[in-house]
């Protein structure tokens, strides 16, 4: 029998052929695209409390909702309505500006139509989003198998797309002029920063470099951030995805001169708004509230981390005293934390990296030491 999961997210994979990950059988794309297609995207605007909406225009595989309180989304498809979904956020921020409300996606593949319920009664604004059907745009770069480091060897992964991999619109980052909406500035890295996209029905999802494309679309133009507020992405495959545009060098994450001790900077995101620089941001899609990541993404994520930790001469299990060397804001913080740890400090609470996740990073610290050994 299939699952009403199964029937909300659909299955449709971008490529030629097929494979079944490791990750509980999910289908992922044997070749890369030929061309990728570009974000077809519509504005609804404001929407009111339980109000039945009908998809138009084109089908969907991806819903953007932004509530300023807490919200719940039912959707229908040709099956009918689904349960209440409660939505939940990884809110996150650039530090120069205000993020407005509480943004949810939702994976929506095959959905006609859908209703949202805000606890205030009050309007919630939304995007309809397709990422795999519209023109073609860019020819797909080829996946690499390694993460280019600056300054040191390549970061073994198994398998690493690089923004042109995925299908990165690098016309939504940029102003009519060719200037960056988001212009990058460089920052020592003090802080690594654990998350989960804590989109709903992420898990399992059949096409992860699509939704990477909507995450991409939504924080860009929907949050205004300009770009993608994550340094790095990471699915249940195992593959990591960059995020944030750091320079046209090939290098993801690093960019600028290197400080007075030779390390290398990190590019500023926008995934824990007030604490972003000197902070990377690496996002495992999915929600972990209760469930745990597969098990190869965490073992890309302990990959990372590791090499992250190494080339910053950062202490897996240790802390740090962090500064935001632009505002000044900071506080004492592990050196390895999930992205609600930095509440303790000043920033927004948040579930994030999930309920079920997080207890565990206490374990990660030690498998990311471990590496090091």
């Amino acid at each position: 029998m299939v699952s009403r999961r199964t029937l909300l997210t659909g299955a449709t994979v971008v490529g030629a052929g097929a494979i079944a990950a490791a990750a509980g059988g999910v289908a992922y794309a044997a070749a890369e695209p030929r061309r990728i297609p570009r974000t077809l995207a519509r504005e609804r605007g404001q929407v009111a409390s339980r109000e039945q909406n009908v998809v138009a225009d084109f089908t969907l595989t991806h819903l953007s909702v932004t509530a300023a309180a807490s919200a719940a989304v039912r959707l229908q498809d040709s099956k009918g309505w689904s349960d209440w979904i409660e939505l939940a956020t990884c809110q996150g921020g650039r530090d120069d500006i205000t993020t407005p409300g509480n943004r949810s996606l939702i994976l929506a593949h095959g959905v006609t139509g859908y209703e949202v319920q805000t606890a205030d009664g009050g309007p919630t604004v939304v995007r309809e989003l397709n990422t795999i059907d519209g023109p073609a745009g860019q020819v797909a770069a080829v996946a690499k198998s390694a993460i280019p480091i600056r300054g040191s060897a390549p970061l073994e992964l198994g398998r690493y797309l690089p923004r042109q991999a995925w299908g990165a619109d690098e016309s939504l980052r940029l102003n009519p002029d060719g200037t960056q909406k988001w212009p990058a500035e460089y920052f020592p890295v003090q802080a690594l920063s654990v998350h989960h996209t804590g989109v709903y029905a992420h898990n399992d999802d059949p096409d992860p470099a699509a939704t990477v494309r909507a995450i991409y679309y939504d924080d860009a133009i929907g949050d205004d951030y300009g770009d993608v507020g994550y340094q790095l992405l990471i699915d249940e495959a195992g593959t990591v995805y960059e995020g944030r545009w750091s320079g046209d060098d090939g290098v993801p994450v690093y960019g600028g001169t290197a400080g007075t001790d030779g390390r290398p900077k990190a590019v500023n995101g926008a995934h824990v708004g007030s604490f972003n620089a000197g902070n990377i941001g690496i996002s495992l899609l999915g929600r972990f509230t209760s469930r745990q990541p597969t098990a190869a993404a965490r073992q890309s994520l302990v990959k990372v981390l590791a090499g992250f930790a190494s080339l910053n001469n950062l202490n897996p299990t240790g802390q740090v005293d962090y500064v935001n060397p632009v505002s000044g804001r900071g506080g004492r913080v592990n050196a390895i934390l999930g992205h609600r740890d930095w509440a303790a400090i000043g920033a927004g609470t948040t579930e994030c990296p999930g309920d079920a996740f997080h207890p565990t990073l206490v374990a990660l610290r030690q498998e990311v030491a471990a590496q090091f050994a």
